[in-house]
Protein backbone atom coordinates (compact mmCIF):
# COMPACT_ATOMS: atom_id res chain seq x y z
CA UNK A 1 0.00 0.00 0.00
CA UNK A 2 2.93 2.69 0.80
CA UNK A 3 4.46 1.67 -2.57
CA UNK A 4 1.43 2.89 -4.35
CA UNK A 5 0.55 6.05 -2.34
CA UNK A 6 4.24 6.99 -3.14
CA UNK A 7 4.04 5.52 -6.96
CA UNK A 8 0.54 7.86 -6.91
CA UNK A 9 2.33 10.85 -5.37
CA UNK A 10 5.32 10.60 -8.43
CA UNK A 11 2.86 10.23 -10.97
CA UNK A 12 0.39 13.48 -9.55
CA UNK A 13 3.87 15.24 -9.56
CA UNK A 14 4.97 13.88 -12.57
CA UNK A 15 1.93 15.53 -14.40
CA UNK A 16 2.01 18.71 -12.73
CA UNK A 17 5.39 19.08 -13.64
CA UNK A 18 3.87 18.43 -17.47
CA UNK A 19 1.46 20.93 -17.34
CA UNK A 20 4.13 23.96 -16.03
CA UNK A 21 6.00 23.09 -18.56
CA UNK A 22 3.18 23.73 -21.11
CA UNK A 23 1.89 26.53 -19.98
CA UNK A 24 5.38 27.98 -19.39
CA UNK A 25 6.13 26.97 -22.99
CA UNK A 26 2.78 28.79 -24.38
CA UNK A 27 3.21 31.59 -22.08
CA UNK A 28 7.37 31.81 -23.92
CA UNK A 29 5.39 31.86 -27.22
CA UNK A 30 2.92 34.56 -26.83
CA UNK A 31 5.72 36.78 -25.12
CA UNK A 32 8.00 36.09 -28.15
CA UNK A 33 5.40 36.74 -29.83
CA UNK A 34 4.38 40.18 -28.49
CA UNK A 35 7.74 41.24 -28.33
CA UNK A 36 8.04 40.58 -32.08
CA UNK A 37 4.66 42.58 -32.45
CA UNK A 38 5.77 45.60 -30.74
CA UNK A 39 9.86 45.60 -31.78
CA UNK A 40 11.39 48.28 -30.13
CA UNK A 41 13.90 50.90 -31.79
CA UNK A 42 17.91 49.73 -30.35
CA UNK A 43 18.39 53.13 -30.54
CA UNK A 44 21.95 54.79 -30.08
CA UNK A 45 20.49 58.03 -28.21
CA UNK A 46 17.07 57.78 -26.07
CA UNK A 47 14.02 58.89 -28.31
CA UNK A 48 10.59 59.52 -27.46
CA UNK A 49 8.37 56.16 -26.63
CA UNK A 50 6.07 56.45 -29.51
CA UNK A 51 9.18 56.85 -31.72
CA UNK A 52 10.92 54.21 -29.92
CA UNK A 53 7.85 51.94 -31.11
CA UNK A 54 6.47 53.04 -34.02
CA UNK A 55 7.68 50.22 -36.94
CA UNK A 56 5.31 49.03 -40.19
CA UNK A 57 3.82 45.62 -39.86
CA UNK A 58 2.11 43.71 -42.09
CA UNK A 59 -0.34 41.68 -39.97
CA UNK A 60 -3.42 43.98 -38.98
CA UNK A 61 -6.00 43.00 -36.79
CA UNK A 62 -9.82 42.66 -37.75
CA UNK A 63 -10.49 45.22 -35.69
CA UNK A 64 -12.25 48.08 -37.09
CA UNK A 65 -11.02 51.52 -36.07
CA UNK A 66 -13.24 53.96 -34.30
CA UNK A 67 -14.64 57.06 -35.89
CA UNK A 68 -13.15 59.39 -33.22
CA UNK A 69 -9.88 57.72 -33.88
CA UNK A 70 -10.10 58.52 -37.75
CA UNK A 71 -10.81 61.76 -36.73
CA UNK A 72 -7.52 62.86 -34.92
CA UNK A 73 -5.41 61.10 -37.28
CA UNK A 74 -6.45 63.89 -39.79
CA UNK A 75 -6.60 66.58 -37.12
CA UNK A 76 -2.94 65.61 -36.72
CA UNK A 77 -2.43 65.64 -40.13
CA UNK A 78 -4.17 69.24 -40.89
CA UNK A 79 -1.67 70.87 -38.25
CA UNK A 80 1.47 69.72 -40.03
CA UNK A 81 4.07 72.26 -41.43
CA UNK A 82 4.21 73.33 -44.90
CA UNK A 83 5.89 75.63 -47.11
CA UNK A 84 4.22 78.86 -46.54
CA UNK A 85 1.14 77.26 -45.23
CA UNK A 86 0.23 76.25 -48.29
CA UNK A 87 -0.67 72.29 -47.13
CA UNK A 88 -0.51 71.05 -50.08
CA UNK A 89 -1.77 67.54 -49.04
CA UNK A 90 -5.21 65.59 -49.77
CA UNK A 91 -6.64 62.36 -48.78
CA UNK A 92 -8.91 59.42 -50.08
CA UNK A 93 -9.86 56.98 -47.46
CA UNK A 94 -11.01 53.36 -48.07
CA UNK A 95 -12.57 51.67 -45.16
CA UNK A 96 -12.82 47.72 -45.38
CA UNK A 97 -15.72 46.61 -47.14
CA UNK A 98 -16.63 49.80 -48.93
CA UNK A 99 -15.69 50.74 -52.80
CA UNK A 100 -13.36 53.19 -51.85
CA UNK A 101 -10.77 51.04 -50.00
CA UNK A 102 -11.14 47.87 -52.98
CA UNK A 103 -10.02 50.51 -55.49
CA UNK A 104 -6.93 51.84 -53.77
CA UNK A 105 -6.33 47.80 -52.96
CA UNK A 106 -6.92 47.51 -56.72
CA UNK A 107 -3.71 49.87 -57.53
CA UNK A 108 -1.11 47.93 -55.42
CA UNK A 109 1.27 45.81 -56.55
CA UNK A 110 0.57 42.22 -56.13
CA UNK A 111 3.30 41.81 -53.23
CA UNK A 112 1.59 44.34 -51.33
CA UNK A 113 -1.66 43.20 -52.14
CA UNK A 114 -0.30 39.84 -49.77
CA UNK A 115 -0.36 41.51 -46.57
CA UNK A 116 -2.46 44.53 -46.97
CA UNK A 117 -6.22 43.22 -47.39
CA UNK A 118 -5.66 42.52 -43.40
CA UNK A 119 -5.74 46.15 -43.05
CA UNK A 120 -9.12 47.93 -42.20
CA UNK A 121 -8.28 51.24 -44.04
CA UNK A 122 -6.49 52.41 -46.59
CA UNK A 123 -5.92 56.20 -48.04
CA UNK A 124 -4.42 57.57 -50.67
CA UNK A 125 -1.94 60.28 -50.57
CA UNK A 126 -1.69 63.07 -53.03
CA UNK A 127 0.13 66.28 -53.49
CA UNK A 128 -0.55 69.55 -55.56
CA UNK A 129 2.42 70.44 -57.78
CA UNK A 130 1.45 74.02 -58.17
CA UNK A 131 1.76 76.52 -55.83
CA UNK A 132 -1.78 77.56 -54.37
CA UNK A 133 -0.64 81.62 -53.62
CA UNK A 134 1.25 81.46 -57.67
CA UNK A 135 -0.06 78.36 -59.40
CA UNK A 136 1.96 79.26 -62.74
CA UNK A 137 5.04 77.63 -60.05
CA UNK A 138 5.63 74.30 -59.33
CA UNK A 139 5.52 74.07 -55.30
CA UNK A 140 8.77 71.80 -55.09
CA UNK A 141 8.24 71.45 -51.06
CA UNK A 142 4.96 69.82 -51.78
CA UNK A 143 5.96 66.29 -51.42
CA UNK A 144 8.20 66.80 -48.56
CA UNK A 145 4.78 68.34 -46.93
CA UNK A 146 2.71 65.40 -47.56
CA UNK A 147 5.50 63.67 -46.54
CA UNK A 148 5.41 65.40 -42.49
CA UNK A 149 1.69 65.36 -42.88
CA UNK A 150 1.90 61.61 -42.74
CA UNK A 151 4.24 61.73 -40.42
CA UNK A 152 1.80 63.73 -37.82
CA UNK A 153 -1.03 61.45 -38.70
CA UNK A 154 1.44 58.53 -37.77
CA UNK A 155 2.18 59.55 -34.57
CA UNK A 156 -1.05 60.55 -33.66
CA UNK A 157 -2.39 57.11 -34.86
CA UNK A 158 0.54 55.40 -32.57
CA UNK A 159 -0.68 57.29 -29.98
CA UNK A 160 -3.96 55.78 -30.20
CA UNK A 161 -2.49 52.60 -30.35
CA UNK A 162 -2.51 52.11 -34.07
CA UNK A 163 0.12 50.83 -36.95
CA UNK A 164 0.75 52.66 -39.89
CA UNK A 165 2.68 51.50 -43.30
CA UNK A 166 3.16 53.26 -45.74
CA UNK A 167 3.93 51.70 -49.57
CA UNK A 168 4.65 53.30 -52.53
CA UNK A 169 4.32 50.00 -54.88
CA UNK A 170 0.83 50.60 -56.64
CA UNK A 171 -0.17 52.13 -60.20
CA UNK A 172 0.17 55.98 -59.25
CA UNK A 173 -1.69 56.34 -62.99
CA UNK A 174 -4.46 53.81 -62.42
CA UNK A 175 -4.95 55.49 -58.85
CA UNK A 176 -5.30 59.14 -60.38
CA UNK A 177 -7.49 57.71 -62.90
CA UNK A 178 -10.11 55.70 -60.39
CA UNK A 179 -10.35 58.93 -58.58
CA UNK A 180 -10.46 61.44 -60.95
CA UNK A 181 -7.16 63.49 -59.53
CA UNK A 182 -6.68 66.78 -61.05
CA UNK A 183 -3.77 66.99 -62.91
CA UNK A 184 -2.35 69.45 -61.12
CA UNK A 185 -1.98 67.11 -58.15
CA UNK A 186 0.32 63.86 -57.60
CA UNK A 187 -0.54 60.86 -56.01
CA UNK A 188 2.11 59.76 -54.19
CA UNK A 189 1.75 56.72 -51.56
CA UNK A 190 -1.11 54.28 -50.38
CA UNK A 191 -0.98 53.69 -46.58
CA UNK A 192 -2.73 50.85 -44.42
CA UNK A 193 -3.72 51.83 -40.68
CA UNK A 194 -5.03 49.46 -38.29
CA UNK A 195 -4.72 47.33 -35.34
CA UNK A 196 -1.46 45.22 -35.05
CA UNK A 197 -1.70 41.71 -35.98
CA UNK A 198 -0.84 38.13 -35.21
CA UNK A 199 2.04 37.68 -37.81
CA UNK A 200 0.93 34.27 -37.99
CA UNK A 201 -1.62 35.53 -40.52
CA UNK A 202 0.91 36.10 -43.36
CA UNK A 203 2.02 34.55 -46.30
CA UNK A 204 4.72 32.15 -45.54
CA UNK A 205 7.12 34.34 -47.93
CA UNK A 206 6.40 37.40 -45.28
CA UNK A 207 6.44 36.07 -41.91
CA UNK A 208 10.68 35.98 -41.96
CA UNK A 209 10.48 40.32 -42.53
CA UNK A 210 7.70 40.85 -39.96
CA UNK A 211 10.19 38.86 -37.38
CA UNK A 212 13.38 40.34 -38.39
CA UNK A 213 15.08 43.04 -36.11
CA UNK A 214 14.36 46.65 -37.66
CA UNK A 215 17.78 47.98 -38.91
CA UNK A 216 18.98 51.78 -39.44
CA UNK A 217 21.96 52.85 -41.00
CA UNK A 218 24.07 54.71 -38.07
CA UNK A 219 23.94 58.58 -37.52
CA UNK A 220 27.55 58.29 -39.01
CA UNK A 221 26.50 57.62 -42.51
CA UNK A 222 23.67 60.66 -42.15
CA UNK A 223 24.29 63.34 -40.06
CA UNK A 224 27.72 65.59 -41.31
CA UNK A 225 29.73 68.51 -39.92
CA UNK A 226 32.29 69.96 -42.26
CA UNK A 227 31.40 69.16 -45.67
CA UNK A 228 29.02 65.87 -46.82
CA UNK A 229 30.62 62.64 -45.95
CA UNK A 230 32.29 63.21 -42.72
CA UNK A 231 30.23 62.81 -39.25
CA UNK A 232 29.88 65.43 -36.81
CA UNK A 233 31.40 64.52 -33.84
CA UNK A 234 28.44 64.23 -31.45
CA UNK A 235 27.20 61.03 -33.53
CA UNK A 236 29.76 59.61 -33.20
Amino acid sequence: MLFNFVSNQINQIKKCAVTSIKTFEREQTFSNKISMKTKPALTKFEIHPLLKERWSPRAFSDQMIETEKLQRMFEAARWAPSSSNEQPWSFIVGRKGDSVYANIFSTLVEFNQLWAASAPVLILAIARKSSIKNPEKENHSARYDLGQAIAYLTFQAAADGLFVHQMGGFDLKKAAELFNVPENHLVVTVTAVGYIGDPEILHPNLKPMEYAERLRKPLTEQVFGTKFGESIDFVE
